[in-house]
């Protein structure tokens, strides 16, 4: 009785040679090709060459060598149909009935800097056509690419002499997914080469990061994937040093909070945020300092928060957060020191560290949002602003100190979710009035929280907004409160009311010419 045939030929070799042992050990004979063939031979497993089967050498630097009727017809041809049958034995085709492939490593030639020749090299050809036949013709191959998979494939034939049809067609759609993947990076790299910045398709490709319990609620079912090519400064690539795994929730959170850290990154700065909204940010000299104004800013809101900082948490800034209840830390680094206070007695305690290094990076991936039946995809909103061409449209300008403060307004309230309205000083945040469907409602908001605190901390008050004030009555809405300078787009058709009404109270206003909506 002839031996059934297996076709062997592998970039990563984990686990090849004891595999193809196992598989020589139930009666296989095995062919392969190059650097396969190599170490297979140097294993002591009986192999067969591919040039043994074709009657060609591999030729063209290994670019031809299982592209042949004698390989795909063996891999084709159905087992159930007589002519494909005769038309095997007329030519001599010898049936594979198992495969083992994975493809040149474009995506880790790619992540190692390879330039243009070297990933063209990397696209491999005979691979995707050997899983493809093979794939297609599960009801008698069986195909695997992934070493994960060889121990459950050896269970099979060890008990039962064969795969059952199941498996065949779980390994199937596995092949087809990875070529998916597989020639979805091909198309980016050579999409973002030649400059194309809308092609007519798109097709992503994400890998399993995290299954998780449920979405956003119970009755939710979620995975998280992340970003076939890793981002360094994301959630996906983040360290986790303590607590329960991050919930979908959490990582959308936490993936808010961390695109606000990357716009203040001039000084020590604690982020602090709820439900995609910012609640606090504070700036100062020492993280410490920045950890006291972004609590100060909402000490009630930040409970079960989101706190990103963009510098190393010391003792005493850990000190102060292990006080209160907070969901998530996160930051470039933590004191041995700093992590045991936040670990004592905080099991569940989210604690991430972050690789910073990737901000300026990261603003180039883009924005994916799916709705029913399609996807948006759009760039981040990461335009770099010059305040010297802002335009002070009113007749009152603003101080050196509260110009500086509507600096630090409109970085802020670029977070804040559209109708966004924010109060701040110059160094911290103090009312945030996010996602009302009238503009006058989040600005009563933001000024009620503002207005709530101390004295001393709204003396330097501004006022922001993410998109142009439609009526003047929102300025009177402002005026009460005593804020006297803001900060918005421009761009209404009523802008020259809501100018004469600045005028009227004698506040500043600044137009930035931007809007930043986020909905």
């Amino acid at each position: 009785m002839n031996k059934k045939r297996a076709l062997i030929s592998v970039s990563d070799k984990t686990g090849i040679t004891e595999f193809a042992q196992k598989l020589v050990a139930l009666g296989w004979e095995i062919v392969s090709t190059g650097g396969t063939a190599k170490a297979l031979t140097e294993a002591n497993v009986p192999t067969i060459e591919i040039d043994e089967v074709t009657g060609f050498p591999e030729m063209m630097d290994g670019r031809v060598k299982t592209l042949h009727p004698l390989v795909h017809g063996a891999l084709l041809g159905r087992r159930d149909v007589k002519s494909h049958t005769d038309a095997m034995v007329e030519h001599g085709i010898v049936p594979i009935d198992f495969v083992v492939v994975n493809l040149y490593p474009f995506k880790e030639t790619l992540l190692a800097g390879g330039d243009y020749d070297a990933m063209i090299e990397k696209i491999d050809i005979g691979g995707p056509s050997m899983l493809r036949s093979a794939a297609k013709n599960h009801a008698f191959v069986t195909v695997v690419t992934d070493p994960a998979d060889y121990e459950g494939v050896l269970t099979e034939l060890s008990e039962n002499g064969e795969t059952t049809i199941e498996t065949r067609k779980r390994l199937a759609a596995k092949v087809f997914r990875h070529t998916a993947a597989y020639d979805a990076l091909i198309a980016r790299y050579l999409t973002d080469q030649v400059g194309e910045k809308d092609p007519e398709s798109t097709t992503l490709t994400y890998n399993v990061s995290q299954r998780m319990r449920y979405g956003e609620n119970p009755q939710q079912g979620a995975v998280f994937y992340e970003a076939a090519l890793p981002v360094a400064y994301s959630i996906a690539n983040a360290k986790q040093l303590n607590g329960k795994e991050l919930s979908f929730n959490n990582v959308r959170d936490a993936d808010a909070a961390i695109k606000i850290a990357r716009d203040f990154t001039e000084m020590p700065t604690v982020v602090a945020l709820k439900h995609m909204n910012p609640c606090g940010i504070g700036q100062a000299e020492s993280i410490e300092k920045a950890w006291d104004y972004a609590f100060e800013a909402d000490p009630v809101s930040i409970f079960g928060g989101i706190v990103v900082l963009n510098r190393e948490v010391d003792a005493a800034t850990a000190r102060k957060m292990h006080d209160i209840f907070l969901e998530i830390i996160i930051a470039p680094s933590f004191s041995d020191e700093a992590l045991e206070i936040l670990t004592t007695k905080k099991k569940n305690l989210r604690i991430l560290q972050l690789d910073f290094s990737g901000q300026e990076s990261s603003k180039g991936e883009m924005e994916v949002t799916g709705v029913l039946g399609g996807l948006l995809i759009q760039q981040q909103d990461v335009i770099e602003e010059n305040p010297e061409e802002w335009t002070i449209s009113t007749a009152k300008k603003p101080s050196a100190e509260k110009f500086e403060a509507l600096k630090f307004a409109w970085k802020a309230v670029k977070f804040v979710k559209a109708n966004g309205i924010i109060v701040t000083n110059d160094h911290q945040t103090l009312g945030v009035g996010p996602g009302q469907t009238n503009r006058v409602g989040s600005v009563k908001i933001a000024l009620d929280a503002a207005f709530e605190k101390d004295a001393a901390l709204t003396k330097n008050a501004v006022l922001a907004s993410d998109a142009f004030f439609p009526f003047a009555d929102n300025i009177e809405v402002i005026a009460k409160s005593g804020v006297t300078a803001i900060i918005q787009p421009g761009g209404s058709v009523r802008d020259e009311e809501v100018i004469a009404a600045c005028d009227k109270y004698g506040i500043t206003m600044v137009f930035t010419g931007v809007r930043h909506f986020r909905h």
